[in-house]
């Protein structure tokens, strides 16, 4: 029996292989065929196990579904561009823009003004100033699956400073959240999204909760993203959409909270120079700066030549935005290098380019390895904890509680006053909590 290469659109028709396939009900618009039928030009005769005939298909459904989706962004560009040129004509004549149909149901004598702007100006065959005044473009029909670039749109000035990989995680939850969604309740337009669909997918999530065992966080932030661009696309278009994301969060659980490392344990074994002998050199020296500066994983990584202060009188480090934001304003602040801190940085002057803005790599890395060589004794421990490790070093020799502020990067209730805490000073505080490791990683030079 020969066997036939499997392909979902692959058919049979006079002797050719054939892509065949049914158009999508959603897209019945764009594309008026039933059926979508295109020979690949391959005799069955001389490809019968449709080696060479299922790639052809393969290629042909890629072409078929960009024109698809080509189409319908175009048509989608062209509406909004019609949609906000209606809007701007509205404004421009001293009106609110709404479709016509809200505008019949407006006291008359609203609907006498505008009509009066037509009737004065002699200019009822204006088609434009008609659209305008009187409500005759429909708002743009925005599918779920175009949800994320709508939102996008509204945020260009706001996400500028963005680093390639803090863009990366900026977006790639808002897609999650929109594909978690859709593979509950398929595309539809983002008006026709209802309560129900909200509440369908929120018992989705309870199930999940439970058969997978993930984090309620998780769930929450679904649906938190999609409240969030719901509403900031209807406040842009003025859509008139319900609030059908809000207050479906789950209650109960707790985001994972890290566990402080033992600092004894951090001196003696973490920062033995055996436990990382098997640990790439660059990763070794962000483990190290971590332990003794308390730095968040993302601003060790990013650190440079330019803000790696070693030639100092007091050597230290700068953390600055650099092509990147920063977590809070607070975040940006000098730390004096310490112990196997400074005999890191000294090492790698310049900072550490294979992880540069590459802060889940490293922590994969760095995780997976402290798990493999019993370097997490406890449950809940991470590279992480090694700042909560910091912070508690801090409280244990009494460090005023504004000058931790300071070394986490974290906002000071009280208001902030004068110039702060000198480099000294703050060198003064770390070198009273600086670990001094039996056979550190890197020797201070």
């Amino acid at each position: 029996m020969t066997r036939v290469a499997k392909h979902r659109y692959l058919g049979r028709r006079q002797g050719v292989w054939y892509y065949m396939r049914r158009v999508p009900d959603e897209l019945a618009d764009i594309d008026r065929r039933l059926i979508v039928k295109m020979s690949t030009g391959i005799r069955i005769a001389d490809d019968p196990r449709a080696v060479r005939a299922g790639p052809a298909v393969r290629k042909l459904n890629s072409e078929t579904e960009h024109f698809w989706r080509e189409t319908k962004e175009g048509r989608a560009d062209a509406a909004k561009a019609a949609y906000d040129a209606a809007r701007r004509t509205a404004r421009k004549h001293g009106f609110d823009y709404a479709p016509a149909a809200e505008i019949a149901l407006r006291p008359l004598e609203e609907i006498l003004q505008r009509l009066d702007v037509l009737s004065t100006r002699n200019r009822v065959e204006d088609a434009a100033l008609v659209a305008g005044v009187l409500g005759g473009v429909e708002p743009p029909q925005i599918m779920l699956s175009g949800l994320f670039t709508a939102y996008e749109a509204t945020q260009k000035a706001s996400i500028t400073d963005l680093s390639p990989n803090q863009r990366r995680k900026w977006e790639m939850p808002k897609r999650r959240a929109i594909a978690n969604l859709m593979d509950l309740i398929g595309d539809k337009p983002i008006t026709a999204l209802r309560r129900g669909d909200a509440l369908d997918f929120r018992e989705r999530w309870q199930r999940r909760l439970l058969i997978e065992d993930l984090d309620i966080d998780t769930a929450n932030k679904d649906f938190g993203h999609l409240a969030r661009m719901l509403r900031v696309v209807d406040q842009t278009l003025r859509l008139g959409l319900e609030p059908v994301f809000s207050q479906l969060r789950i209650e109960g659980g707790q985001a994972g909270q890290r566990v402080a490392y033992d600092a004894e344990f951090v001196r003696t074994k973490l920062l033995d120079r055996t436990a990382l002998a098997d640990l790439n050199e660059q990763a070794r020296a962000v483990i190290c700066l971590m332990a003794e500066t308390g730095l968040r994983l993302s601003e060790a990584t990013n650190l440079t030549e330019t803000t790696i202060k070693l030639t100092a009188p007091v050597p230290h480090i700068e953390v600055r935005p650099e092509g990147r934001r920063m977590k809070t304003s607070q975040s940006a602040r000098e730390i004096p290098l310490v112990g196997v801190a400074l005999a890191a940085m000294q090492a790698f002057p310049a900072g550490f380019p294979r992880y540069r803005d590459k802060a889940a790599s490293l922590s994969g890395v760095v995780n997976k390895y402290l798990e493999t060589h019993g370097l997490r004794p406890v449950e809940g421990q991470s590279l992480y904890s090694l700042r909560h490790t910091f912070e508690d070093r801090l409280n244990a020799v009494e460090t005023p509680e504004k000058l931790v502020a300071t070394f986490m990067g974290h906002k000071f209730q009280r208001p902030r006053y004068g110039k702060g805490f000198s480099l000294e000073h703050k060198h003064e505080w770390l070198s009273r909590i600086v670990l001094v490791p039996d056979d550190p990683p890197f020797t201070v030079r």
